[in-house]
């Protein structure tokens, strides 16, 4: 039996995975695996050769789970993105949760335009909101991969990190 995956390798993976990596949920292990956009595709346009060119020694590492990945292996479960989870979203359901009003029209304010995010935050933690921010999207993150995981099938362990030095 596959052992249950963290909830928290799962949050951690949807908010800080770069953009030129994805992240899946390796099956037989419940480990959250990380893998170079440019292996994969690297693996890609290879088609069948034994090395694909141009990769740097320390991608070498990710080739195996790559090929798997690329061949469709049904171990691999790709996970979530940010861009899935619509964080500008969850920022206008926590404005929603505000009850001043005129807290509420600076918040909506600052989340207007380009650079948004950087405001919106900068605002709240003007306000002294930002830790009340944070546990809403906490919470939001934590739901939505919840949710995902129940979608497919995956057990989760929701033990919270112990305090200290991993």
């Amino acid at each position: 039996m596959t052992p249950a995956v963290k909830l928290m390798d799962l949050t951690d993976a949807l908010e800080m995975i770069p953009e030129e990596m994805g992240a899946w949920l390796d099956l037989q292990t419940s480990l959250v695996v990380m893998v170079e956009d440019e292996v994969i595709r690297a693996v890609e346009e290879a088609e069948g050769e034994e090395a694909p060119k141009g990769l740097a020694d320390w991608q070498q590492e990710e080739l195996a789970t790559a090929r798997a990945i690329s061949a469709g292996d049904k171990r691999y479960l790709a996970l979530p993105t940010k861009f899935d989870f619509h964080e500008y979203r969850h920022m206008e359901r926590f404005i929603g949760t505000v009850t001043d009003a005129r807290i509420a029209d600076q918040l909506w304010f600052a989340i207007k335009g380009k650079g948004g995010f950087r405001r919106f935050k900068d605002t709240a933690l003007r306000l002294g909101l930002i830790d009340d921010w944070y546990r809403h999207r906490d919470e939001a993150m934590n739901r939505f991969m919840l949710d995902w995981a129940e979608t497919n099938g995956i057990q989760v362990d929701q033990t919270p990190r112990r305090p200290g030095p991993e």
